[in-house]
């Protein structure tokens, strides 16, 4: 008897051979199979006549197989199989690539219904790629089904094998699922119940019962997280945490010392924060700001007070290049405050030691000394430090604060009530006083994804740029204006700017990074340009009487900080690199970003690479160069040309390509449905007002064992930890 956690492999049809290639679907059991959802359906219910069918469509046809044989295209080294299939009125080729079995599946006379895309060859036109059922009657053809489902296949596991094996799984198990949706949530949405939506999710009825079911298990996928979410605020909410009054004229004091003014926006976020900090029980806040809108100042400012009541503070960043960024810029905004600072990265600690420092070109450096980690770690336990920044090496187990107040963390989201206890080194009363959060982002995040992934925080956005700061003024340059490019770059280099080369790989030989962040080819990696063969052509033949240096992950962190401190001083004028700099670099002088096959990249990416010139008041550029012609690249190119800034472009790029685009999927961590609606704001609401009203009768779930047990194995699949 099969369950749900049975092992594919035990299923009729599959065994071990069939199961390995499954677990590349990851497909390992029943239950992962029955949730192996289609990507799309083929309409089979409609054939028409092969002397009617229409180009540039989709068309389905039925008849017989007249002819079906192999060969191979020499040129791209790929299998060619082509079938000649007739009916009545006319006959046409049906070409499939680099499926040579189908000749062993399909037999001259056989009857078969297709469906694909129709388009035009060099002599005639033929069917692309068509899925196929095979018949065995005039009469099967005829009562043929109506949607047949398109599922995401591997190499030995085609979408009629899946068919095959899904149904009959599907016709015991759908009986037995047990519905994880309480009745009054399904009734109150319309929902469909789960065996039910199960088989129209795999052989619809109608496409309006497809979309139907793709609704029912896109709210249960997004009512689990916001489950996740909401219950980790209730859990944070009910801790405690240390009252950090608010010192007015400290941070008075603090802004007066800057050389620059706060924007309102800077201003409001501070104030959110701070007063947030006031209260007993744990800030969780999201600072949310684009590219060079000032977070950081806002960050110190939280920590300079919390660590003038008292308490210490712990700053993270999520590379070695960054932390080391975010311990000289705080050292330099901290100076008048007399505050110990110490780095705790995996290769490098320091401290910053009780000396003036001394000045450079690009002002106040402060004094560095080595330091030992147990030493570090010692003086952190017993409060001698008051802000330690590092890398994720400040959540290691050794590391423990004598009176954290603040945790600030860039770019790394998630860090709960566990994290959190993790870092404290002492209880008060019996209870552990949490820290204090503030995360920061420079990824503009769309209203529908903050809502869903980050609803356990509390949002404060800074909307505002400093004042003095010029458009970055964005180009796509096509291959022919190449060279006027180069001699603007020169132009730029004799009035004593900096210029950046971004490449998408480091060496020839490299092959990764062969798909786009949606996981489709975008042409030839091969072609694609590299850092060291860039840096070769551009200092030997492009510009000789220049000075280009190289930058990439694979030089030794010392040779990377030499490299940036020669590029900020002058003695490299041109930097090719890879995208190591795309965050945790401010170089002012920095005035034209060149990016080299931009349309390899995603758009938060290609906006953070912009964002690290214009950081001054000169005029700054962007060259988006491609030689792809490719409609879809030509578009989303575009939208960074036309976006003026990183929330605009968020909502663009949610537009073209979907939530995954924001960083990747992997690092959002949510299943495909899920994903996939993100951009519809009433559903997102919707699932919020639901988990809300469920929490409202049972915070811990207790009602709801199915739902409660569903919760804990959803969140153990997402990274939203």
């Amino acid at each position: 008897m099969t369950s749900l956690d049975t092992p594919v492999q035990y299923l009729k049809g599959v065994g071990a051979v069939f199961a390995k290639k499954l677990s590349k679907l990851n497909i390992k059991t029943v239950s992962d199979l029955l949730y192996h959802f289609p990507l799309r359906y083929e309409d089979f219910s409609n054939p028409v006549d092969i002397d009617r069918i229409k180009v540039g469509q989709q068309n389905c046809l039925r008849g017989r197989i007249k002819e079906i044989t192999n060969s191979t295209a020499w040129k791209k080294r790929i299998t060619v199989t082509e079938a000649l299939i007739e009916d009545e009125t006319a006959a046409i080729r049906a070409v499939w690539f680099n499926q040579p079995f189908l000749v062993k599946n399909l037999k001259e006379g056989d009857m078969v219904c297709v469906a694909g895309l129709v388009k035009i060859g060099k002599n005639d036109i033929f069917l692309s790629n068509p899925v196929y059922e095979k018949v065995s009657s005039e009469k099967e053809l005829d009562n043929l089904g109506h949607l047949v489902p398109i599922y995401a296949q591997t190499p030995g596991i085609s979408s009629r094998w899946l068919r095959y094996i899904i149904r009959p799984v599907l016709d015991r198990q759908s009986k037995e699922a047990e519905e994880i949706l309480p009745d009054e949530i399904l009734k109150q949405n319309e929902l469909l119940p789960l065996g039910h939506a199960l088989w129209q999710m795999h052989f619809p009825d109608s496409p309006a019962l497809a979309e139907k079911a793709k609704t029912r298990f896109a709210f249960e996928e997004l009512f689990l997280v916001e489950l996740s979410v909401l219950q980790a605020r209730l859990k944070i909410a009910q801790q405690k945490a240390p009252a950090v009054l608010l010192k007015a004229d400290l941070m008075k004091k603090f802004t007066d010392s800057l050389c620059f003014s706060l924007t309102d926006a800077q201003k409001k976020c501070a104030w959110q924060i701070l007063k947030d900090m006031e209260r007993p029980c744990p800030m969780s806040r999201l600072l949310e700001g684009d590219v060079g809108s000032g977070k950081t100042v806002v960050a110190v400012m939280a920590a300079l007070n919390a660590i003038k009541n008292g308490y210490q503070a712990g700053f993270m960043a999520p590379t070695e290049i960054l932390a080391k960024q975010h311990f000289y810029q705080t050292a330099k905004l901290l100076r008048p405050f007399k505050i110990k600072i110490a780095l705790l990265t995996g290769k490098e600690d320091q401290i910053i030691s009780q000396k003036l420092g001394y000045q450079t070109k690009d002002g106040f450096r402060p004094e560095t000394i080595e330091i030992s980690r147990n030493k570090i770690l010692e003086k952190t336990k017993k409060g001698e430090i008051d802000l330690l920044i590092g890398t994720h090496a400040l959540i290691q187990d050794k590391v423990k604060f004598g009176k954290l107040g603040l945790v600030v963390i860039d770019e790394q989201h998630r860090f709960g009530v566990e994290q959190r206890a993790r870092l404290c080194g002492k209880e008060k009363g019996g209870q552990m006083l949490l820290p204090h959060l503030l995360s920061m982002t420079a990824t503009p995040i769309p209203r529908t994804l903050a809502l869903t992934v980050y609803g356990d925080l509390d949002l404060s956005l800074i909307d505002q740029m400093p004042e003095g700061r010029k458009e970055i003024i964005t180009r796509i340059i096509p291959p022919e204006e190449r060279k006027a490019a180069y001699q603007f770059i020169k132009k730029e280099v004799k009035n004593d700017n900096r210029v950046f080369v971004i490449c998408p790989r480091i060496e020839e030989s490299e092959t990764n990074g062969e798909q786009d962040v949606q996981g489709q080819k975008r042409g030839n990696w091969s072609e694609a340009k590299a850092v060291k063969t860039e840096y070769e052509k551009l200092s030997k033949e492009i510009f000789p009487d220049l000075k280009v240096g190289i930058l990439h992950g694979k030089m030794k962190s010392l040779e990377k900080e030499k490299t940036m401190r020669q590029f900020r001083d002058g003695k490299i004028q041109i930097l090719v690199s890879t995208s190591v700099v795309e965050v945790g670099v401010d170089i002012p002088k920095a005035t034209l970003m060149m990016i080299e096959g931009a349309e390899r990249f995603g758009l938060a990416q290609l906006h953070q690479f912009r964002g690290r010139v214009g950081r001054a008041d000169q005029q700054s550029y962007c060259f988006l160069f491609t030689d792809s012609d490719s409609p879809n690249a030509k578009k989303r190119l575009q939208a960074v040309v036309k976006a003026k800034n990183g929330f605009e472009l968020a909502e663009k790029d949610l537009a073209i390509r979907g939530p995954g685009s924001l960083g990747g999927k992997k690092q959002w961590g949510l299943p495909d449905l899920a994903m996939a609606n993100l951009t519809n704001l009433a559903l997102v609401e919707k699932t919020r007002q639901s988990a809300k009203e469920i929490l409202q009768q049972s915070p811990s779930l207790k009602k709801y064992p199915l739902l409660k047990e569903r919760v804990k194995t959803f969140e153990k699949q997402l990274h939203l930890e």
